[in-house]
């Protein structure tokens, strides 16, 4: 039976709501879907050893559920305050029979990024697939209203902390293996309310080719996803109620992305099928990429 996509996930509007940056899963309302029930795995990463960052919610938490579901064991990385809700995250990695290891941090350090990769080939015995998912953002109506220690935080969280720990898990790749990134719609359509994030995710797509060249020389690929509007604690935990409650509508199918509906795009571009894709960028925009 064909699934109508126009109805998968809630449509605005939805009831205003405001969350306290991160966020939790918790207090999303509608709730959403990271694939604990829907997501059926057939074996795609089967054995392989992967790491997530920001795996406590949103597109990070359905990747890591997705990835134990076709057979991977997961690293888990979060910042220590989202605590609770990567606990929920082990569990199911756990009840899909897979191993799974927390290791709360900030991926503005470099001493976390390559303490991330250490971890995982100690844990594991290896490392096959790094997901580089945290991320960070506000809005703001006015440029003279960003202040610039949250630019930082911006860059220092969406470029650095993908930038490094690229850079210490490709000591340790092997030909196979694969570095996924989250970019955005924003690199293409940069709003005016999330300009320090928009330059991030254009940065992320560019740094995304580059080191598909440089990652081929060892049999590395690597890939970005650009997702659109997605249902995650990011959205009430960093945007005005009003916005809140229409989000997704500009979308062609008139709603926001539920996380899991990205994962299925991870595992693709992780997996074998996608043996002769590098530095591609897969946009799942609801019909909203100019591309």
């Amino acid at each position: 039976m064909n699934i109508d996509p126009r109805e998968v996930g809630p449509k605005p509007p939805f009831p205003k709501q405001e969350q306290t940056h991160p966020g939790t899963v918790k207090k999303l309302n509608p709730s959403a879907d990271h694939g604990e029930e829907s997501y059926v795995g057939t074996g795609k990463l089967k054995g392989r050893a992967a790491i997530v960052t920001g795996a406590d919610s949103g597109i990070g938490r359905a990747v890591a559920i997705a990835f134990a579901k076709e057979g991977a064991d997961v690293l888990l990385s979060y910042l220590p305050e989202e605590e609770p809700d990567a606990a929920e995250v082990v569990a199911v990695i756990e009840k899909a029979g897979r191993k799974a290891v927390k290791l709360p941090g900030d991926i503005r350090k470099l001493e976390y990024c390559q303490a991330l990769v250490v971890a995982a080939v100690k844990e594991f015995g290896r490392l096959d697939i790094v997901v580089n998912n945290a991320g960070f953002q506000m809005t703001h109506d006015k440029l003279e209203d960003v202040p610039l220690d949250e630019v930082k935080r911006t860059f220092d969280t969406n470029i650095f902390g993908t930038f490094a720990l690229t850079q210490a898990a490709l000591k340790e790749l092997k030909p196979g293996a694969s570095i996924l990134n989250t970019t955005s719609i924003q690199a293409y359509q940069p709003g005016e309310n999330l300009v320090a994030y928009a330059a991030t995710k254009a940065a992320v797509l560019s740094m995304t080719k580059s080191v598909a060249k440089l990652a081929m020389e060892q049999g590395v690929r690597v890939n970005a996803v650009a997702p659109g509007p997605v249902w995650t604690p990011l959205i009430p935990s960093t945007m005005p109620p009003e916005k809140v409650e229409k989000f997704g509508e500009n979308t062609v199918f008139k709603r926001p992305a539920q996380p899991v509906e990205l994962a299925k795009l991870f595992v693709f571009l992780a997996s074998d099928d996608a043996s002769y894709v590098t530095g591609e960028v897969f946009g799942a925009t609801g019909g909203r990429t100019p591309y």
